[in-house]
């Protein structure tokens, strides 16, 4: 299955993230080498908060990631939440339609 992991953000967070990055990027880069993480990245225009999208049997997977990201434990991001992702269209969907009016 697939799972959106939606964070909420300080105001100032694109300033604030610079102390806290190259951890952020170690962890998100852990997560990618385990075949968790597929993609993850901010919110533009603006900047107010982040998705990423992890492939797991559950969502704890997500919830354990954000419990140790560095952004969440340094207060960078104000709330998060994990939510299930029934994806059926594309390369890697969890469930695919198949056949004519699928």
């Amino acid at each position: 299955m697939h799972y959106l992991l939606f964070y909420d953000v300080v105001a100032d967070y694109a300033e604030r993230r610079a102390a806290f990055r190259a951890a952020h990027l170690a962890h998100a880069r852990r997560a990618v080498e385990r075949g968790e993480l597929l993609l993850g990245g901010a919110l533009a225009n603006p900047v107010d908060g982040a998705v990423l999208l992890f492939r797991a049997s559950s969502p704890a997977v997500a919830e354990a990631f954000a419990a140790a990201d560095p952004y969440v434990t340094n207060g960078l991001v104000t709330r998060w939440r994990v939510r299930q992702w029934t994806t059926v269209v594309g390369e890697g969907a969890a469930l695919p339609l198949v056949g004519p009016g699928a």
